[in-house]
């Protein structure tokens, strides 16, 4: 049964950079929310007992997530769960993600895992299992995701867990070293990697901005290696399994890194709530319809803040005029 399932065509068979563009054209969107949950900005129907403890705040970040990917589902091609948020409420809150997870890829959408992991060594192959590479082996139960945190759907004998998230952010400060487990697991799995490059912070250019001897940024130099280490994992659709974090808050760097980056994926956050609009990320697109995406978070999940409409009705409107809106921008 193990050998079956590692041989039918399967998410490990097909380049990232393919599924990607399949979805993009298929949904005409080019948008990926981002799952931020916070206890203080969570609808007031979901905040009864958080106060309780780590398991109840993380069952409520599920319900809140679920709720959330059920509304955008028809607009976007791709989760972005931000793990610091699940992470912190502790081994159940990481229940949560992985839940989170499962119940965007039944929904049909990618998962794209904002961790930004980047290390060496062993250290390294860890992150790259943990969050890339499936196993043939299942635990002893497997959430199902409609369960919830603490569902306790049993796995048939023989069955497979599929893999965490279809990408992962990493920081290739580090060279190449840190992310080569990374780099393994898009070759063998079909996983994709976004580095993290040039980010929306204002504090981005204390390091990313240094000038070199030759006297170019040193995020350009980076965004160079992410090019080279991405050659060689370029699917038929022209896309690489190598992308890169580029800030939506510095236009001329969005237009500088698709030059530098013909056939990488950027992912552009900082629209919304961080000030960019998805005018200032056109440029982005010349590459192809799915040669960028539009990452929106707090803006679009905690809409119903602004316009006080029920929460899932609120984020499905604005993922439907962000759709729109950044499919008209990016000229296809």
């Amino acid at each position: 049964m193990t050998q079956e399932l590692r041989t039918e065509p399967s998410l490990a068979t097909t380049y990232f950079g393919d599924r990607l563009a399949d979805a993009v054209e298929r949904k005409r969107s080019q948008l990926v929310v981002g799952l931020d949950p916070q206890v203080d900005l969570l609808p007031i129907e979901l905040r009864g007992d958080v106060h309780l403890g780590r398991e109840h705040a993380a069952e409520a970040f599920g319900r809140f997530c679920r709720g959330v990917i059920d509304a955008v589902a028809p607009y976007v091609v791709a989760v972005k769960p931000q793990s610091a948020f699940f992470e912190e409420l502790g081994a159940d809150g990481v229940r949560a993600l992985e839940d989170v997870c499962a119940y965007a890829r039944q929904a049909g959408l990618l998962v794209i895992l904002d961790a930004k992991r980047g290390d060496i060594g062993s250290t390294s192959r860890a992150y790259a299992s943990a969050f890339l590479e499936g196993t043939a082996e299942p635990s002893v139960r497997d959430r199902g995701p409609g369960e919830g945190v603490g569902g306790n759907r049993e796995v048939p004998p023989g069955g497979a867990r599929p893999p965490l998230a279809d990408a992962l952010t990493v920081n290739p400060y580090l060279g190449r070293d840190a992310i080569e487990p990374m780099l393994a697991a898009c070759k063998r799995e079909g996983a994709g990697i976004f580095c993290v490059v040039k980010t929306s912070n204002a504090g981005s250019v204390e390091v990313q901005d240094a000038i070199l001897t030759d006297g170019k940024p040193l995020w350009q130099h980076v965004a160079r290696l992410v090019r080279e280490w991405g050659e060689d994992i370029v699917g038929a659709r022209g896309l690489s399994s190598v992308g890169a974090v580029i800030g939506a808050t510095h236009p001329r760097a969005v237009g500088e890194a698709r030059r530098l980056l013909p056939q990488s994926i950027l992912l552009l956050p900082g629209v919304g709530a961080q000030g960019a609009t998805p005018a200032d990320v056109a440029r982005a697109f010349t590459s192809g319809p799915a040669s960028a995406l539009v990452t929106v978070s707090r803006a679009l999940i905690y809409a119903f803040r602004v316009d006080g409409g029920e929460w899932r009705a609120a984020a499905g409107a604005e993922a439907a005029r962000l759709r729109g809106e950044v499919w008209t921008v990016s000229g296809w």
